[in-house]
């Protein structure tokens, strides 16, 4: 197409579609599902008039067939433009979401002072970033390492959506649950780690879970349930003594130090 037209979405019609009238779904989860914006973004694009199917100013709560033609209007292209993510190398003792337990939320260490001074990002800090800027996963509080904090729907929903299978990379130090003493990385131990486990009653996806030395293993996970690696180390005998994550998709913790952020940059992706 060699016109400068925004963003548009296609929708084809599904190859098992039932014969007779196509099946509507709200536009917002049309617009979700296409990857345009989150649901709540695009319920707030919609209101504001910044959505067109077909060419006509949507409404809000308009349902979509199959074969309908969606646009964002440049304002809403511009609004998303505006929204950052930034990674952070969360320290122990700070909480991934609201603030708990006298412990601070890990989006107070997103100040100026803390920006890494290796972040070479042309994007300048502003108060209004921290709006809707919330933890896409979380690292709980004895937990380090990169945290990914995003006011862009689409992120959150990649990292963490339901059918996400962007992966999570871990580095774990580990002791013997009753001894404290160096574990042993038995092979049975390990395939159990790798496949074989449950937690609440649901089994585990399978994992990569590698020794590299004699106390520490790296895990590699497409899930995240709370808690997951230190109750899954528990259920082989594993204390856990350090958890670290490293890296989220294609997206590594690299050099930022220990309660830096940097932003993330445009030719990055998870």
């Amino acid at each position: 197409m060699g016109n400068n037209r925004k963003p548009t979405a296609r929708l084809q019609e599904d190859s098992g579609a039932s014969i007779g009238a196509p099946e509507l779904v709200r536009l917002s989860k049309r617009m979700s599902e296409l990857g345009l914006a989150s649901r709540r973004e695009a319920d707030a694009f919609i209101e504001k008039g910044w959505v067109l199917v077909d060419g006509k100013v949507a409404q809000l709560g308009q349902k979509v067939g199959p074969g309908a033609r969606i646009e964002l209007k440049a304002q809403a292209s511009y609004s998303q433009k505006q929204q950052v993510t930034v990674l952070l190398n969360k320290p122990v003792g700070y909480v991934s979401g609201q603030a708990e337990d006298g412990y601070k939320p890990a989006k107070t260490l997103i100040t100026p002072e803390n920006r890494w001074a290796g972040d070479d990002s042309t994007l300048r800090w502003s108060s209004a970033q921290l709006r809707s800027l919330v933890p896409a996963g979380r690292l709980d509080i004895d937990s380090v390492g990169l945290l990914v904090l995003t006011q862009d729907g689409r992120v959150a929903k990649a990292i963490i959506g339901e059918h996400s299978t962007i992966e999570k990379e871990y580095i774990v130090r580990v002791a013997d649950a009753q001894t404290g003493q160096a574990p042993k990385f038995a092979a049975q131990t390990l395939a159990l780690l790798r496949h074989g486990l449950s937690l609440d009653g649901k089994a585990l996806l399978p994992a990569q879970v590698e020794v590299l030395n004699d106390d520490e293993l790296r895990f590699v996970l497409k899930e995240g349930k709370k808690r997951q690696i230190r109750r899954m180390c528990a259920a082989v005998g594993f204390k856990v003594l350090r958890l670290k994550r490293v890296r989220v998709g294609r997206v590594r913790l690299g050099a930022l130090p220990p309660g830096k952020w940097r932003y993330l940059k445009d030719n990055e992706r998870f």
